[in-house]
């Protein structure tokens, strides 16, 4: 097995607010340069969602991701991730804008719906910097993250039809048969890329338990040889359950979009601080951080 693994590093994401970590990024320019760190810091790929300049508010104007996108390609030569993860109300192609505005090497595919419950986080919003921080996590007690098949089949199509490679972020068990009715039906190649994401109340939990379940469910219902996969875990569990990972032949995520602490009470101040903590924890180990060109081979990425 060789020992190269690949550093995914997210670098903003849509949960954590600003007032959680004066260190989150959020204006373009922040998101692009975090980017650029992170990749000179070890990451072979960055999943990138954009935000307001103004509040840090989570947005799918294409104007701020062409900010973000132009400025990273122009500095590195590191695989880009682009968000599908949308709103609610939103269209399979607004969703997907993305994908045939900058064609990025990867594009986020969530593989199934869930309860996404990040509303705990409002106990340290009390006194936000902005007013829509705290009722924008608190209403994620009632709120379902809506992937219905019908969705997942048209941005598949979108992604396959524009040279992007779906990554498929898997929250539960149930998620991987879904990718496994998606490769059924033509809109997946195999081998297919998952991102186990472990740890998000409403999903599967953030445990090694809970990581060899879905590397064995993965196993039994795609089979050995048909995916390659990453895991990450919110909050403490981060880094645990990516070492571990490690192990089993996987990839890693890291970054401040999953977890906003370095070690325990003290924040990151960048994810670039977060991708060599992970770099670290490999060397110990003797593995080593895949450059952008081997993980697209490892991938199976051909652009």
């Amino acid at each position: 097995m060789s020992n190269k693994r690949i550093i995914n590093c997210a670098i903003t994401g849509a949960i954590h607010t600003p007032s959680l970590s004066k260190y989150l990024p959020w204006k373009p320019e922040d998101i692009a340069q975090q980017a650029i760190d992170a990749a000179n810091a070890g990451a072979a790929s960055v999943h990138i969602h954009a935000r307001s300049p103004e509040d840090g508010r989570p947005s799918a104007d294409l104007e701020i991701y062409r900010q973000i996108v132009e400025k990273i390609r122009e500095k590195s030569d590191v695989m880009l991730c682009l968000t599908t993860g949308g709103g609610m109300g939103m269209t399979i192609e607004e969703r997907t804008a993305v994908v045939p505005e900058f064609k990025p090497e990867l594009a986020s595919m969530n593989a199934g719906s869930l309860n996404f419950g990040i509303f705990p986080l409002a106990q340290q919003l009390e006194n936000a910097d902005f007013a829509w921080e705290k009722p924008f996590i608190e209403g994620a007690k009632d709120f379902v993250f809506a992937n219905t098949l019908h969705a997942m089949e048209g941005m598949c199509t979108i992604m396959r039809d524009n040279g992007t490679k779906p990554e498929l972020e898997v929250y539960d068990v149930g998620h991987i048969y879904n990718v496994k009715y998606l490769i059924s039906m033509g809109v997946l190649e195999t081998p297919v890329y998952l991102q186990f994401i472990t740890g998000v109340l409403g999903g599967i939990g953030g445990t090694v338990y809970d990581l060899v379940n879905l590397k064995q469910t993965a196993d039994r219902v795609l089979g050995v040889g048909t995916y390659n996969w990453s895991c990450n875990s919110a909050g403490r569990m981060e880094f645990p359950m990516c070492t571990t990972n490690l192990f089993l032949g996987g990839h890693v995520r890291v970054g401040l979009e999953d977890n906003l602490f370095i070690s325990k009470g003290v924040l990151a101040k960048s994810n670039a601080e977060l991708v060599e903590k992970m770099v670290r924890i490999m060397d110990e180990f003797d593995f080593e951080p895949s450059t952008p060109e081997e993980a697209k081979a490892m991938l199976a990425i051909k652009r």
